[in-house]
């Protein structure tokens, strides 16, 4: 049985990746430009920084929501590219 549960907490792709990795994550993939660009919230477009951000994502889930699937959206193009980088 707890087999079962360590299993499913590792189907969880964002498990044990903290909110400021993943900010920190994409502002140095995209830059905050790009970043807000693709994701239209205020804290990447008016004097952005990690810690304003996490602030606000923390408070608004939508918003969070957003910012976390941009980051598995950029981690499976960075192992695409790699994966085929070792074809």
């Amino acid at each position: 049985m707890l087999a079962n549960k360590y299993q499913a907490k590792n189907r969880d792709p964002l498990h044990g990746i903290t909110l400021k990795m993943i900010v920190t994550q994409l502002t140095e993939y995209y830059g905050w430009e790009a970043l807000a660009k693709s994701i239209n919230i205020n804290c990447f477009k008016s004097d952005p920084s990690i810690n304003s951000s996490l602030k606000f994502l923390r408070k608004t889930p939508w918003a969070r929501e957003k910012v976390e699937q941009h980051y598995l959206k950029m981690k499976w193009l960075k192992e695409s590219a790699t994966k085929s980088d070792h074809r």
